[in-house]
């Protein structure tokens, strides 16, 4: 195999009677496709579920990972709230500003005027020790405190440059592979080498509006439900793709080749494995991907969705034959040459996929980063 650029991730994940990813109306999401309207599961709701998830294979059990928080309270909760067990509220308060500022921008003393932003465990020591080394600096002299901290928010920016330069995963783990966008300082940007597209059900939606009540307990006698409300369910075979821009992956992680093996290897059980959704007390939406496909090459990924275009029948056997029939036409056309394994619970052949289990897909794709530095 040529040295891999690119490690792309099909799969065909079946739920039913769910309601996985909703919009703003509480209806599922959807997405028009090939005269079809068919459900939909949002790439950032996929995201959140695998870097959030409780699991053997969770990103933040991977030895020399760094945890991430998302939040517009990154600075009050994370570096002033903890200054105020040592120092008074005043100290704190004067301190404040100037780290709201820095880290989100002119409009950052206002909670309103901050952007949701995702800073790694480093970024929030160096800010907290930063915090506390101005405080012990002013003696309590709250004035003091308010001219160093404006002093130290005029070098801000270049600082923790040098902090991101010299430390390993500055913005932990979920920054390195999902990236992160940062308006208030473009030096903060970090490309994403992880590229997730919307799922989608391969055939036309399957869609039902349930009715459903709540009777009291404690009503005697009295008939009838206390709560009447609806919910939609739906059920369907979601194609999922996943594109991994090695070299970018490499890049974020310091040119770790182990740690970046280890994150492949832990993404693709995340991926097969866990579900997204909500209502999971009334619905249980746990599913496991029945089929998933790894293309490891060094052309231009593309997504297999087309194999879709027209709705296939809902059901597995139909579903992999038909992403097959489109990917042997894409072989003869372009002849690209990626190296494949496959896991299916169908017997469906794979043109040129060696067949594995789960286990088998995600050892294959944790040598990949040592392929690529070997």
């Amino acid at each position: 195999m040529t040295q891999p650029r690119f490690l792309q991730i099909h799969t065909l994940s079946p739920y039913t009677s769910a309601l996985l990813n909703r919009d703003d109306s509480g209806l599922a999401k959807r997405l028009p496709y090939g005269d079809a309207m068919r459900t939909r599961i949002s790439s950032q709701c996929l995201k959140r579920h695998w870097r959030c998830a409780v699991d053997p294979h969770a990103l933040k059990t991977i030895r020399g990972a760094q945890d991430a928080f998302r939040s517009r309270e990154l600075v009050t909760k994370r570096v002033i709230d903890p200054l105020r067990k040592q120092f008074s509220d005043d100290i704190a308060a004067a301190l404040e500003p100037e780290f709201q500022a820095a880290v989100y921008g002119d409009k950052g003393t206002s909670k309103k005027g901050r952007q949701t932003l995702l800073l790694g465990e480093p970024e929030l020591n160096w800010l907290r020790d930063e915090a506390e080394r101005l405080a012990k600096e002013s003696e309590g002299d709250t004035e003091a405190i308010k001219a160093a901290a404006k002093k130290w928010g005029q070098d801000f920016k270049r600082n923790i440059k040098a902090l991101r330069e010299n430390t390993k995963l500055p913005a932990g783990l979920t920054a390195a592979l999902f990236g992160r966008m940062v308006t208030s300082d473009p030096d903060a940007n970090i490309t994403a080498p992880v590229h997730v597209a919307h799922a989608f059900t391969v055939h036309q939606e399957e869609s039902e509006s349930d009715y459903f009540t709540a009777v009291d307990d404690l009503s005697g006698d009295e008939p009838g439900a206390d709560t009447i409300q609806e919910t939609e369910l739906t059920s369907g075979l979601f194609y999922g793709y996943v594109v991994v821009d090695l070299p970018g992956l490499l890049k974020n992680l310091g040119g770790d080749a182990e740690l970046a093996g280890q994150v492949l290897h832990n993404l693709i059980y995340l991926i097969s494995e866990v579900s997204p959704g909500a209502k999971l007390g009334s619905t249980a939406p746990y599913g496991r991907a029945s089929f998933m496909l790894l293309e490891a090459g060094d052309r231009q990924p593309r997504s297999l969705a087309e194999a879709y275009r027209q709705p296939c029948a809902p059901r597995v056997g139909p579903a992999v034959a038909a992403l097959t029939e489109h990917l042997a036409a894409l072989d003869e056309t372009y002849a690209t040459g990626e190296e494949r394994r496959v896991m299916s619970l169908t017997n469906a052949e794979v043109p040129r996929a060696g067949p594995g289990s789960l286990a088998d897909l995600a050892a294959w794709a944790q040598y990949l980063p040592q392929a690529m530095v070997s």
